[in-house]
């Protein structure tokens, strides 16, 4: 595998720590931040790395040589004057041939990029990105995607719109040799603003890849510091797919929002008022946060999967608005085994492995990020989320909340019973504090 690197920005916003040294070269844990990404890049495989150089060019050069220190083959494209993300990509058309990777060099990360590469080459894009959600989705630039993780629009900040999905970019992307004729030489461009606009609106073919990872920018002098701080408490490492992760899987109605029967309006969705809080102290604990919900609604055809994303985007904003709290992903099965409905979907009348209380939903977060299910755990208000609990062998906790467990579907006892959804959160929260 192949990757390049963009090392040539001369990082104003970070100086004067930049005015004799380039900002890819800045310290983190002691050594180059490209230090750490090449390292990185080696240890996932790739064996070939273009580095594009500008400003500071010279000690980038001398001191990483060809590569031989990091095991690696290292070529360097000179940039004369600063081209963007995109505009010195251009001088490597015809020395790459295959799909690669292309990297900011501000970014610390640690992802498992064979992963990455290999939903990359399943989906057949011209372009994939690396996504999260984020704290600050208000003043990121957003990215919607459909459900099969194509990207289908991006909102430049700021935005002017209510509520839009927490997807932001990671700055990390692989990339088909396609690219190269989209390109202009020798002109100034950003992928994010001009290129992947510009392909959209012709038609091409982008995904995104989901993550939770860790993937931090470090381009002004507060985010240096914070990228030292993740560095130095090794939150990189435990954000990796190396290690099985431990996730709170919530339920949606009755748990994270108001009980609304057949919930199919953006404008009926309310959050309950401890939501925001509970969600932000599941992100700080360190598990992931995975919405899993049953949404017959579609099968019923009382909204569709665009108008259900609507529904979704909202209840995100929501929960960034208050709290800066985010969702690290949100499955949901579409289906109900029964028919007899008025004007009902018969594409998703039929029995599946994905509705509650069958574990396909969980199954499928494990699979995307590597969840250790034996330090995991299920919330909600019904015996159904209880008996899908089990089934996967988490840990329960009913909440006092929606239906209270009333709906007697199941004879199953929770591991434990809660007030609501942020005293569970504050538990688990409590317990992860004491196991380190």
């Amino acid at each position: 595998m192949k990757a390049v690197i963009l090392a040539g920005g001369r990082g104003t916003r970070l100086a004067p720590l930049t005015d004799k040294i380039p900002k890819p070269m800045l310290p983190v844990g002691g050594k180059p931040i490209l230090q750490h990404q090449i390292e990185c890049l080696q240890r996932y495989g790739v064996n070939e790395v273009f580095l594009t150089v500008g400003y500071g060019a010279d000690a980038i050069r001398d001191f990483f040589g060809n590569g031989e220190k990091c095991a690696i083959k290292i070529h360097y494209v000179q940039e004369e004057i600063p081209l963007g993300t995109a505009g010195g990509l251009k001088e490597l058309e015809g020395r790459i041939a295959e799909d690669f990777f292309l990297i900011y060099g501000d970014l610390l990360f640690d992802v498992h990029l064979p992963d990455f590469y290999a939903f990359h080459l399943q989906k057949k894009g011209i372009a994939t990105l690396f996504v999260h959600p984020n704290d600050h989705p208000r003043d990121s630039d957003l990215l919607a995607i459909d459900i099969d993780r194509q990207l289908t629009a991006i909102f430049a900040k700021p935005h002017g719109r209510a509520y839009l999905p927490n997807l932001s970019n990671g700055a990390l992307y692989v990339l088909s040799p396609d690219i190269f004729q989209y390109l202009p030489a020798s002109r100034k461009v950003d992928f994010m603003h001009d290129i992947f606009p510009e392909l959209l609106r012709g038609g091409q073919r982008l995904y995104a890849y989901k993550s939770a990872e860790y993937v931090k920018d470090m381009g002004t002098r507060e985010r240096l510091a914070k990228v030292n701080r993740d560095y130095d408490s090794g939150k990189p490492a435990r954000l990796s797919k190396r290690a099985g992760r431990p996730a709170v899987f919530l339920d949606r109605d009755g748990t994270l929002i108001e009980e609304v029967d057949l919930l199919h309006k953006a404008e009926d969705l309310c959050l309950f008022p401890f939501a925001a809080e509970a969600v932000k102290k599941i992100n700080e604990s360190g598990l992931l946060a995975i919405l899993v919900t049953n949404q017959s609604v579609i099968a019923r055809n009382l909204c569709s999967t665009e108008q259900l994303q609507v529904i979704h985007n909202k209840m995100e904003s929501l929960l960034a608005a208050e709290q800066g709290a985010f969702l690290d992903d949100i499955l949901y099965c579409p289906h109900h085994p029964h028919g007899g409905f008025p004007e009902e979907n018969p594409a998703y009348k039929r029995q599946c492995s994905c509705r509650k209380p069958a574990i396909g939903l969980i199954e499928k977060a494990v699979a995307l990020y590597n969840i250790d299910l034996s330090s995991s755990w299920m919330i909600g208000d019904t015996t159904v989320d209880i008996q899908t609990g089990k089934n996967a062998g988490l840990r329960t906790i009913l909440v006092q909340t929606g239906q209270r467990g009333q709906d007697k579907r199941y004879a199953v006892e929770p591991d434990f019973v809660f007030k609501n959804l942020l005293s569970s959160a504050e538990y688990i929260y409590n317990e992860q504090e004491l196991a380190k």
